[in-house]
């Protein structure tokens, strides 16, 4: 295993620019939600082109590239869409230019996330190198739809591919740090009914909009009193967004709706946290509901899921854990950092629904996930590279 590994450093070192250069190939084509096609084509190039067995895309659109025909499966996911650019004054180089300079690769997806996929297109390259004929199965997938519902490409496929792997790695970036959780999540709507009536007579009506201002300063005392976890932290819930109607600006309101974001620590669950928001607005008559998910992929189906994305984490002491944690070990000679995302990931999904065991391993910050500016080193790519292609080996 030691003339594996000392080869994996040297190839992932020797193949630096060419992860660098598909990274940028994959940047300049802009990738936000439901308009990730022409991104997965060259994703799925750069796949045919590492020498990987087969590379095919599914009905939602995500890319899955297939190492090996062993009977367990190994997944290594990397979400393809990104967010839009913002406000372009904020950003000091173009976000989709995919610059490589001064040791980093520059652009809006270089982070969050098109970086883990660069790397592990090169660790498909290295295993393929090097002959990797254990008994497994490696299916790297560059997914779709993430940044818009979390979880529900990996919903596709495990439902519809029928692909449920024993082990999964997130290249969500962690700093080149081992992530085993994070919190989940849930969007709520809570609405609100009124009567309307002429505004110069507001008291013939029942105001919506002060009911839902009632119930909003209840849900802002809620948040001080939800649960903490040692290892996740604590449980939290936010309004994002407050909407009212009412048949004029001359009447009483009649409708009113609040949009919670709430945080899921561990031990919470989607009825535990509904029944807390019940139990805060049904003085004010609030009708609480978890909203529903459902797009057009750029493929053209249509899909969707609920939007409860279950908290997840993973003992340290787990074996996916700790091949992880041999894996760094050996490769860089130093003990990793075991810690958790502050965002949420597919992993909702992975682990959240279908119980598969996974770690988090990625290239760059997730501080400049969403950001301007956002940039990845050129060392975490190679360093990623090296890390995926040995957790092959050992698991």
């Amino acid at each position: 295993m030691d003339n594996y590994i000392k080869k994996i450093n040297e190839l992932a070192e020797k193949y630096k620019d060419y992860t660098a250069n598909n990274l940028s190939k994959l940047i300049k084509i802009k990738s936000v939600s439901m308009e990730e096609k022409e991104v997965q084509l060259e994703l799925k190039r750069q796949m045919e082109e590492a020498g990987f067995d087969e590379v095919k895309i599914d009905g939602l659109g995500n890319v899955i590239g297939r190492i090996g025909n062993g009977k367990r499966i190994l997944a290594i996911d990397g979400h393809m869409d990104t967010v839009d650019m913002g406000n372009l004054d904020n950003w000091d180089f173009d976000p989709l230019g995919g610059e490589i300079k001064d040791g980093f690769v520059h652009g809006r997806g270089t982070v969050d996330q098109e970086g883990g996929p660069a790397a592990f297109v090169t660790s498909g390259r290295i295993l393929k190198e090097l002959g990797f004929d254990k008994d497994l199965t490696i299916y790297f997938t560059g997914t779709v739809m993430e940044e818009d519902c979390d979880g529900l490409c990996w919903k596709y496929i495990v439902e519809e591919e029928k692909i449920k792997p024993d082990f999964a790695i997130s290249t969500e970036p962690t700093n080149l740090n081992i992530y085993r959780g994070h919190r989940g999540r849930m969007e709520i709507r809570v609405t609100f009914a009124g009567i309307s009536c002429h505004g110069s007579a507001p008291e013939r009506g029942d105001n919506a909009i002060y009911k839902a201002s009632r119930a909003a300063l209840e849900i802002e005392k809620l948040n001080e009193r939800i649960k903490d976890d040692e290892f996740l932290g604590k449980g939290t819930v936010t309004i994002s967004e407050f909407k009212s109607g009412s048949p004029s600006l001359c009447a009483v309101s009649d409708y009113a709706h609040l949009h919670l974001d709430r945080r899921l620590t561990w031990g919470e669950t989607k009825e535990s946290a509904v029944k807390e928001v019940e139990a805060v607005v049904e003085q004010y008559g609030g009708k609480v509901e978890v909203l529903y998910y459902e797009e057009v992929a750029y493929t053209g189906l249509k899909y969707g899921m609920e939007k409860y994305y279950p908290t997840w984490k993973i003992p340290e002491d787990h074996k996916v854990v700790q091949t992880g944690r041999e894996a760094y070990k050996q490769l860089f000679g130093s003990e990793p950092k075991i810690d958790k995302w502050t965002f949420s990931t597919n992993g909702v999904t992975i682990n959240g629904y279908y119980d598969i065991p996974m770690i988090g391993f990625g290239p760059g910050n997730e501080v400049m996930a969403h950001a301007p500016n956002e940039k990845v080193p050129i060392e975490h790519l190679v360093k990623a590279s090296a890390f995926y292609a040995s957790f092959a080996y050992l698991i």
